[in-house]
């Protein structure tokens, strides 16, 4: 839904609208403004559009691009990062579901995939026979190495290449800034291992 800009702030009352005839009536109406959603000006909704649109274009460049190099997307080369980065390449399935930003099922779906081809397999959990862990094996781990240099190549070409050194920089911040915020809106009830883990970067 298209975002609205602010209403005229020089206009004191809507269209149509008459002043109010005593104080009660001028409370009720002071009370219906304070409720009103906060449209966004002209400069934050094209700050906005421009956000979204370059954001859809980045991922639907650098997914095409892995399903032509490397037959697989990035949902599927973002689970073979995070079970990489970890001792034993292994992490229990919700573990994985969170630090790859994935619904539980989504994430099984994946695995299941991932599993066909021979990249990972799943484990009970010695310490919990009720969980699941995901293992990358030793083609799941040649796989990814194969698709990591053009992947990177892509993130170079169509984000990094485009921007200067401060502005790659301004990026980093004003993202972090984005998913602390929504990470720490997430947070309440989170525990153990469906908690989300910071991971280094790639």
């Amino acid at each position: 839904m298209p975002a609205r800009t602010t209403p005229n702030p020089a206009a004191p009352l809507r269209p149509g609208a008459s002043a109010p005839s005593n104080p009660t009536a001028a409370s009720r109406q002071a009370a219906g403004r304070a409720k009103e959603p906060r449209w966004l000006s002209s400069e934050e909704q094209g700050v906005w559009r421009s956000f979204i649109e370059a954001t859809q274009l980045l991922g639907d460049r650098l997914d095409q691009e892995l399903q032509r190099d490397s037959g697989m997307p990035h949902a599927y080369y973002e689970v073979l990062v995070r079970l990489s980065e970890v001792p034993g390449r292994r992490l229990r399935m919700s573990a994985l579901a969170d630090r790859s930003m994935s619904s539980r099922s989504r994430l099984s779906h994946a695995v299941a995939r991932l599993e066909e081809k021979g990249w990972v397999r799943r484990e009970i959990c010695a310490t919990d026979r009720r969980g699941q862990l995901a293992v990358m094996t030793d083609e799941g781990f040649a796989a990814l190495a194969a698709a990591a240099p053009g992947h990177v190549e892509g993130v170079r070409a169509h984000l990094l290449d485009l921007l200067t050194t401060q502005q790659v920089a301004q990026l980093g911040v004003i993202c972090a800034a984005v998913a602390d915020g929504l990470r720490g809106s997430d947070a309440d009830g989170e525990n153990g291992d469906d908690a989300r883990h910071d991971v280094p970067s790639r």
